[in-house]
């Protein structure tokens, strides 16, 4: 995409010098002018080109405003020397013609300097936008030969990659960034077919080692000898992709929870039916030892699934408040098998009960996902395994903790 900048429309554009500078220059020129056309006073064409020389110095440093300037007082001694030399109608007209002829010459020569000098400025001062540009882009943006080595980059590219100056990457190979060697021969596969691409992702390493994601854009470009290099735009995308992963999670995390709900809601029809036919069974077997035991045991064993659901539906948050007084000690110790299963073999769980503890007043299936959030923290926080315990005591509060 070109981009036009405002500068750059106007058709002229002032040299970037005082205004003092500029007709202090023109004035000189022509006074300096003033000594050989004293000493060439009977020689028009000399004089004229004498004056001719300063008008486009001053054109040429100031601009055609200083040169008119120039001409204007260039005028008036060339008129004076002629119109006094001319001793007959014949001299005068010839005089009129050399003076003609020298306005037409000087303001052509002003108006041609001042766009040549106009044109280099907007130059220069498109160049220093552009620079400007390419400096304080928030993107990295380095220059390479075909060979990837890279010839100028930016502040933005140098921060980037935790360095502290561009001569510590200029000079280097665009190969020694990449974490993933085959990254880099698709790269440089896109170098070599010459055509524009963007959206390139590749893994990066930083001075540091860490690695760092970025998006990479590029295209190829000739130079006035014809020779081929390469524009790269490098975008960091670290925390983006970052942040992309844990989307990912939190849907994958959701879409379990639902996955648990609906199979605890259709487990729990199934455990009421179990439970039912238990107490019919239990009402008819009566005392009898040999029959009630494995009765009573069915029965222990639908209630503990009667819990096992009540924690799953609490995890996928289908489960309504129900708050009640419960017994903080009673909640954590029902829930340390499920724990020991969610934390892994490689860490160890401790209970430790408080005692005489107090009651409260919750939901209790909103304490038991409390406890499971805190315990699949801590076994995040311990890759390599650990201790984890929970403990339950009386704390007093005042105002400044609270």
């Amino acid at each position: 995409m070109r981009v036009k900048l405002p500068l750059l429309r106007k058709r002229y554009v002032p040299p970037a010098r005082a205004p003092i500078l500029r007709y202090g220059v023109a004035v000189l020129s022509i006074t300096l002018a003033l000594i050989p056309a004293l000493l060439l006073s009977d020689v028009v064409e000399s004089r004229l080109v004498v004056f001719a020389v300063a008008i486009m110095v001053s054109a040429w440093y100031g601009g055609w405003k200083p040169g008119l300037v120039a001409t204007s007082f260039a005028l008036t001694v060339s008129a004076y020397f002629s119109l006094i030399a001319a001793r007959s109608p014949a001299d005068y007209r010839k005089a009129i013609i050399h003076l003609t002829l020298f306005v037409f010459l000087a303001v052509l020569i002003c108006s041609f300097n001042a766009a040549l000098r106009s044109a280099q400025e907007g130059l220069r001062r498109s160049e220093i936008n552009f620079r400007s540009l390419v400096v304080n882009a928030p993107y990295g943006v380095c220059r390479c030969d075909a060979a990837g080595i890279m010839l100028d980059v930016n502040p933005a590219l140098v921060a980037m990659l935790g360095h502290e100056s561009a001569a510590e990457l200029v000079g280097g190979n665009l190969a020694n960034l990449y974490a993933d060697s085959q990254q880099w021969f698709e790269l440089a596969d896109r170098f070599r077919s010459l055509q524009k691409f963007k959206g390139l992702m590749a893994e990066w390493e930083n001075k540091s080692g860490a690695a760092i994601s970025v998006r990479l854009s590029g295209r190829a470009f000739r130079d006035e000898r014809n020779s081929i290099f390469f524009e790269l735009f490098a975008e960091d995308v670290t925390e983006r992709r970052a942040l992309e992963q844990q989307l990912r999670h939190s849907q994958k995390m959701e879409a379990v929870g639902r996955l648990a709900g609906g199979i605890a809601h259709d487990f729990n029809n199934l455990l009421m039916v179990i439970s039912g036919y238990c107490e019919f069974l239990l009402e008819r077997v009566g005392t009898n030892p040999a029959l009630r035991g494995p009765a009573q045991e069915i029965a222990n064993a639908s209630q503990r699934a009667t819990g096992l659901t009540r924690q799953l539906l609490a995890f996928s948050r289908k489960q309504m408040l129900a708050p009640k007084v419960i017994d903080l000690n009673t909640v954590v110790t029902e829930n340390l098998r499920m724990l020991e299963r969610v934390i892994g073999e490689d860490i160890d769980l401790v209970m430790v009960p408080g005692e005489e503890l107090g009651s409260v007043k919750a939901d209790p299936g909103q304490v038991e996902q409390v406890i499971m959030n805190l315990a699949v923290n801590a076994r995040d926080a311990m890759p390599q395994g650990g201790k984890l315990t929970i403990e339950t005591a009386n704390i007093s509060l005042d105002e400044r903790a609270g």
